[in-house]
């Protein structure tokens, strides 16, 4: 797989020939310096940039050959998000902004209810979930940015930098949650960082430099 992006008469391969297979369930991060194609390869398994060569497949599902309505629901239900920068709403509450990825896929009142209390309980926010962001610390804003990435129950959560914008023991203990999250959803976790303290958390590291695995 490759991206190609063309700055005037400079070509620059942000992912210069990378295959990689991704089994169900894995736990693993993408370590690299700035500019070595961590995020650009991020973005191209989630669906948000398209590969100038090669395919990415997801659950048997060869991107390519998707319309853009078909993609944005691969984004909507099959993949889940988490931004260094949190990404909430500032006008709904921790509950809202978990409860919104629900109310978009037309999840009854009821289950919404039950699925956004049970997130809540695991990343222990419950005696905040009426506050608005402005009202939480960084380290509550992820937590509720990690639980609005699994709400939906994704196969995919890509998480770019989540500790990024975090003191390191509050790193930590972000790590801690989504670790504890991965065992209990099943879900297949990508982090990529630049923090080998964070990387040492998942399961394992894959390095990469100029846009190449290097291990």
């Amino acid at each position: 797989m490759y991206k190609t992006y063309d700055l005037g008469k400079t070509k620059v391969r942000a992912v210069n020939g990378i295959s990689l297979t991704i089994k169900n369930n894995s736990f693993f991060s993408i370590m690299g310096p700035s500019g070595s194609g961590k995020t650009t390869l991020l973005n191209l398994i989630g669906a948000l940039d398209t590969p100038t060569k090669g395919k990415i497949s997801i659950n048997g599902k060869n991107l390519n050959d998707l319309s853009d309505k078909a993609l944005t629901q691969l984004r909507r239900f099959e993949i889940g998000f988490i931004f260094q920068s949190f990404n909430l709403i500032p006008v709904l509450s921790c509950f809202e902004n978990i409860e919104l990825p629900l109310i978009v896929a037309g999840v009854n009142k009821e289950k919404r209810k039950k699925r956004v209390d049970y997130l809540l309980e695991k990343v222990e926010l419950e005696a905040v979930k009426q506050h608005k962001p402005s009202q939480l610390s960084g380290g509550q804003k992820q937590r509720v940015a990690i639980a609005r990435a699994l709400v939906n129950q994704p196969s995919i959560v890509l998480a770019d930098e989540l500790t990024g914008d975090l003191d390191s023991k509050t790193g930590e203990r972000i790590m801690n949650f989504l670790e504890k999250l991965h065992l209990t959803e099943n879900q297949t976790i990508i982090v990529v960082t630049h923090d080998i303290n964070i990387a040492n958390k998942t399961d394992r590291i894959y390095k990469i430099k100029d846009g190449k695995l290097i291990d």
